[in-house]
């Protein structure tokens, strides 16, 4: 990892989770990535760990991506949130 990633995600990881605020882990996004393959160090958002993996159905993102989109709105929505942010 690059001194530019780590500053970069460092950043991120201060907002708070996107959606509650509450402190936040990172998760990258999986929009446009096949199927084992993770995005970029800077196609990231900050989530707490209940809307991360922890939260259930609907809550985390890891228990249903659809259901949580439609909760909380998509991926590349809420990136360009976090970039308008930093």
């Amino acid at each position: 990892m690059t001194k530019a990633e780590k500053q970069y995600l460092s950043k991120v990881a201060e907002l708070g989770c996107i959606i509650c605020k509450s402190p936040a882990e990172i998760h990258h996004i999986r929009t446009g990535m096949g199927i084992g393959q993770r995005n970029t160090n800077f196609m990231v958002l900050p989530l707490c760990p209940q809307h991360h993996r922890t939260g259930g159905f609907g809550i985390a993102i890891h228990a249903g991506q659809k259901t949580w989109e439609k909760n909380f709105g998509t991926e590349l929505e809420l990136i360009e949130l976090v970039k308008a942010r930093i």
